[in-house]
């Protein structure tokens, strides 16, 4: 980057000296803001704004090979160059003997690293590109996160070719320092549906910027990350593909050519189910606007016949809470008070940590030293549900299950679930115990179901370390849990106890203390780092409604409101307030 290159544009007049320095000083902080940086020295080239399919997405224009460069350096710059994807890695692949370009096929990896080193091997012409990796993204963007110190080393063989260093040998994939994959990747949801078609459920990738509407109709076809397999379902069948390697947007249109076969055979309600979740995969995408199913390039009609109702995105809670205050359940909402509908009393049993369904009036609490888990049902007392040496706060799900999670006979840790609704005074509540190999040795924390009933938020300690994780819900047919699927895990820079769902891609935690600051954080699928929310002292609780904006903590003072950047005091005297589910 040249300064001459911000100011080119400037007409300068010898009146206003001072209005062209400030243009000058604002250009040349706007340039270097947007321009994306390579955060390691030597010839690394240049960077541009643009591309032809996303006019936000940075161009890197690495520099090619130098004359005289001795091995490392040729591994070094090889590396470097795997940023500048354009003409299919081209710059990059001049770094390579002619074989090994031909062979080499960089999209099947990104090995994100925060540090890198080539590292001499005892074998001549053979060496290791040492890195400490944060991430592993795979050819279908779903990214690993890989713990502080977490080395990889890639082998390198190179050749002479000419009288000058060639790769001769390398491991598919790319390899890009953080700071740079943060700027030529974005993370994008792709959508998949819950097993009834209700809801739409989003499952993150990252792909490179201006290549990603190709990139997410791939992804979507190979099906969900594997912490969603078993959990969603799709639309398209198992074997459909791109009939060819591109999807052109075409007016506005994004033209999606499949397997004639497959496409052609689909029900009516399958198509349109289609067309509707690559719709809502795009959302993301400006230049889409609509969606065309294509079968060997000719449009395939998709007919709405009234059939198929659209999925619910990001689902929302209702409004109210429930809470507790002078030991009894009580609703709250705008900021008051009053009973909870046709419950009976529950003040003997030293109710706490109250949870109500989202889709009838069933509560679920714990007793105040957390052994047993009660239900609630109006017209029926109270029913003790298990006690154990200490339980999670339950979590209901649409399908009006309770979770909860404790140790069981044997000390090893157990998800419980029941489903109390309907069922007479007297009877066996239907149960399910799930006792999951990943959480084998670890004590949950807390467990809460998504808005969508698809995923579950695990907060789990081992050792004083703290796991904050996702994992799929995977139901039988009728809805009964089954078994959670092995999670994915999210970066967090304390160790919290206890979180609630913000949206489906947003989690708030924190660890609460009576006597200290305490600083939430905000935990995302879409991105790698927490983003901490203002501290404030002695929070205890945490309930979240609808977005960042309806975050709720509770401290002896009382409820407090997240409101930009502080908290807004609400009432005081209810506790343990909690939105359904």
């Amino acid at each position: 980057m040249k300064r001459t290159e911000t100011t080119s544009t400037v007409v300068t007049r010898p009146t206003t000296r001072g209005l062209l320095r400030t243009i000058i000083v604002m250009a040349v902080v706007f340039l270097l803001a947007s321009c994306a940086r390579i955060p390691t020295s030597g010839p690394v080239g240049k960077s541009e704004e643009g591309s032809a399919g996303n006019v936000n997405a940075p161009v890197f224009l690495p520099a090619a090979p130098q004359a005289g460069a001795t091995p490392e350096n040729i591994i070094d710059y090889f590396y470097r160059a795997g940023s500048g994807y354009e003409g299919d890695y081209a710059v990059a692949r001049e770094y390579l003997t002619q074989a090994a370009s031909v062979s080499w096929k960089p999209d099947q990896r990104a090995l994100v690293y925060r540090s890198a080193t080539v590292v001499k091997t005892g074998v001549d012409n053979v060496y290791n590109y040492q890195l400490d990796v944060s991430y592993t993204v795979d050819v279908d963007g779903i990214a690993t996160q890989s713990p502080e110190g977490t080395v990889e080393n890639i082998p390198v063989t190179l050749t002479q070719v000419d009288g000058e260093w060639r790769i001769s040998a390398i491991p598919n994939g790319t390899a890009i320092p953080e700071e740079t994959f943060k700027v030529i990747y974005g993370a994008y949801p792709i959508y998949f549906y819950d097993p009834s078609f209700t809801y739409a459920v989003p499952d993150v990738r990252w792909f490179i910027k201006n290549k990603t509407v190709k990139a997410m109709t791939s992804a979507l076809l190979a099906g969900p990350a594997p912490y969603l397999r078993g959990a969603v379902v799709s639309a398209f069948p198992s074997g459909m593909k791109l009939a060819r390697e591109s999807v052109p947007v075409v007016s506005g249109a994004a033209q999606v050519d499949l397997s004639a076969k497959e496409l052609t055979e689909a029900s009516t309600e399958d198509r349109l189910r289609m067309q509707t979740q690559l719709t809502l995969t795009f959302r993301s995408q400006p230049d889409v606007v609509n969606v065309e199913l294509r079968a060997n390039q000719d449009l395939v009609r998709v007919e709405d016949n009234g059939s198929v109702l659209p999925p619910v995105r990001d689902k929302n809670v209702p409004a109210r809470e429930i809470a507790i205050s002078g030991n009894e359940l009580v609703r709250y909402e705008n900021n008051r008070v009053s009973p909870l509908p046709d419950m009976q009393p529950v003040s003997s049993l030293g109710p706490r940590y109250p949870a109500e369904s989202p889709v009838s009036q069933t509560v679920a609490f714990l007793n105040e030293s957390r052994t047993t888990l009660y239900s609630i049902v109006p017209g029926q007392p109270a029913r003790a549900l298990t006690t154990r040496s200490t339980i999670t706060h339950p979590s209901f799900s649409l399908q009006d299950w309770v979770w909860a999670a404790g140790p069981g006979a044997t000390g090893g840790t157990e998800v419980i679930a029941y489903r109390p609704v309907g069922v007479p005074e007297g009877a066996t509540v239907p149960t399910v115990t799930i006792t999951p190999a990943w959480l084998a040795g670890r004590t949950v924390k807390d467990f809460r179901v998504s808005r969508e009933g698809v995923r579950a938020l695990v907060i789990s300690e081992q050792n004083g370390q703290t796991k904050v994780q996702v994992a799929g819900i995977i139901r039988n047919a009728d809805g009964t849990p089954k078994e959670l699927t092995t999670p994915i895990t999210l970066v967090t820079e304390s160790n919290p106890e206890q979180g609630v769902w913000v949206n489906d891609t947003t989690v708030a935690v924190m660890k609460g203390s009576a006597s200290a600051n305490v600083t939430p954080e905000l935990l995302s699928l879409t991105s790698g780092q927490p983003q901490q929310l203002a501290p404030w002292p002695g929070l205890v609780w945490l309930s979240a409604g609808n977005g960042p904006e309806e975050i709720y903590a509770q401290s002896a003072e009382g409820i407090f409101q997240r409101l930009g950047n502080g908290w807004s005091p609400q009432l005081k005297g209810p506790i343990d307030q909690s939105f359904p589910g």
